[in-house]
């Protein structure tokens, strides 16, 4: 009954949330670079990137993430009650951060030239000629994948083979992230883990009220 009265007290946020989210993205992922071009970039290439082979065929898995970003948002975004909200402040918060480090922290890497017999070599190389190496740390891909597991692991209204299907989803596309020499180790790793730090500040704080509140005036 609590969560019955729960979601009747609280309708879904709807999409003008979701279209602030990824205008927001779209600011921090592309905007910063209006800014950070010509300075200083850092690489945090290490020696354990090494040991990660280089399957230019995943990616596959590495575009496919904008399907999973389509669905798992959505899915977490238009339900009913504190969860929505909760995952729209982890989400906000999370590129606010990598805003912050895209500007503190710029950093760059070098990519390997894709062969031509590759499998989806041709793929690859289209998301090269588009996606500048700078920006990296932290992952967006890692952690857009990883609030979107976060909001439906304990959902006992979504199937338990969905959650483990996000869950198996996100870490292909955290994988992905490196076997196409998209990003680094530290990059995978730390986005995963400010996902994460972001959910847990939503869901323990008085941010996700007063997010849903602005939305109220």
């Amino acid at each position: 009954m609590g969560r019955l009265s729960e979601k009747k007290r609280i309708p879904p946020p709807g999409w003008k949330p979701l279209l602030l989210a990824f205008a927001f993205q779209c600011l921090v992922f592309s905007g910063t670079r209006l800014v950070n071009t010509g300075w200083a970039h850092a690489d945090m290439t290490c020696p354990l990137d090494g040991a990660v082979p280089y399957l230019p065929w995943t990616v596959s898995v590495y575009v496919g993430a904008y399907v999973f970003w389509f669905f798992g948002y959505n899915l977490a975004a238009l339900d009913a009650g504190e969860r929505a909200w909760r995952f729209l402040t982890a989400d906000m918060l999370g590129k606010a951060v990598c805003l912050g480090f895209f500007l503190a922290l710029p950093t760059a890497m070098a990519r390997p030239a894709v062969p031509d017999s590759a499998p989806l070599g041709w793929m690859l190389r289209i998301i090269y000629a588009l996606d500048t190496p700078d920006n990296l740390f932290p992952s967006i891909h890692c952690l857009d994948s990883w609030l979107c597991w976060a909001a439906v692991r304990d959902r006992h209204d979504v199937p338990g083979w969905v959650r483990w299907l996000f869950l198996a989803l996100t870490l292909a596309i955290a994988l992905s992230t490196l076997t196409t020499r998209q990003h680094v180790l530290a990059d995978a790793v730390c986005g995963l883990a400010l996902g994460e730090l972001c959910w847990q500040i939503a869901g323990h704080t008085r941010l996700a009220g007063r997010y849903r509140r602005l939305w109220r005036m």
